[in-house]
C-alpha cells in the first residue's frame, strides 16, 4: 500500500512535504490525492476522511495511519528515510534547524492570509492594517534570515525547505514584493538552492478550475 498525500498544487505547505520526499527519496512510494480546500466551501467529505480542519496536506501511511499538519508529516517522512536527516539529532543543530524553520513557517502562514485576505476578501472589507501587519511579519523574517545566513549553510534541513518554500510563494502570488532588495544574502542562497530538482518539480502551480 502506497503512502496517499492529499494535496493541493498551490499549497506552500503541500510543497514543503513534497520536497521533504523528493530529498529523502521517498517521493515514489506516496500518490497524490488532488484535494480542494478554499475558505467558505466546506469539503465535508476531506473533513471526515482525513483531516477535520479541512487543511492540505494530509498523508495516509502505509499502515492506513492518516497525519496532518506538514511539520508532522515531514517528521514522520524524515524518520521513515532513517532518521536524523532533514531534522538533525545532534541536540544543538536540531533546535537551531527547528528554531529556523517554526520562523520560516510562520512567514509561510502570514503569506497565505495575505492571499486569503487580497483574494477572497472583498476589497471593500479588507483590514490594510492587518495586510500591512502581515507583511512586517514577513519583512521581520527575512530580515533574521539575512543575519544569520549561518543557518541556510548545506546540508538541506527543513528549516531551508520551509525558508525556499516561502520565497516561492512569495514569487508566485506577491511578484510585485521586491523581497530580494533588502535580503540580497538570502536571495542569493535562494538563487541556487531553487535550482535543486526537488524544486524544480514542485514548483507552485495554479490548481485546474
Amino acid at each position: 500500500m502506497a503512502m496517499k498525500l492529499y494535496f493541493s498544487s498551490s499549497s506552500p505547505f503541500v510543497r514543503k512535504v513534497r520536497i521533504a520526499a523528493i530529498e529523502l527519496g521517498l517521493d515514489d512510494r506516496i500518490e497524490l490525492i488532488p484535494t480542494a480546500v478554499v475558505p467558505g466551501k466546506p469539503n465535508a467529505d476531506y473533513a471526515r476522511e482525513a483531516n477535520p480542519l479541512r487543511r492540505v496536506p494530509a498523508l495516509t501511511t502505509e499502515s492506513g495511519q492518516v497525519l496532518y499538519d506538514s511539520t508532522v508529516i515531514c517528521e514522520y517522512l524524515d524518520d521513515r528515510a532513517g532518521g536524523g536527516r532533514l531534522i538533525p539529532q545532534d541536540r544543538e543543530r536540531r533546535w537551531q534547524v527547528l528554531t529556523s524553520h517554526a520562523l520560516a513557517q510562520g512567514m509561510c502562514e502570514s503569506a497565505v492570509l495575505l492571499r486569503y485576505e487580497t483574494w477572497l476578501r472583498p476589497e471593500a472589507q479588507r483590514w490594510s492594517v492587518w495586510i500591512d501587519d502581515q507583511w512586517d511579519k514577513i519583512d521581520s523574517g527575512l530580515k533574521w534570515f539575512e543575519e544569520h545566513e549561518q543557518v541556510l549553510r548545506e546540508p538541506i534541513d527543513l528549516g531551508q525547505i520551509a525558508l525556499g518554500v516561502l520565497l516561492g510563494y512569495l514569487d508566485f502570488r506577491s511578484p510585485d514584493k521586491d523581497w530580494r532588495q533588502d535580503a540580497p544574502k538570502v536571495a542569493a542562497w535562494y538563487g541556487t538552492f531553487c535550482e535543486r530538482p526537488s524544486l524544480r518539480e514542485t514548483e507552485p502551480a495554479n490548481p485546474p478550475s
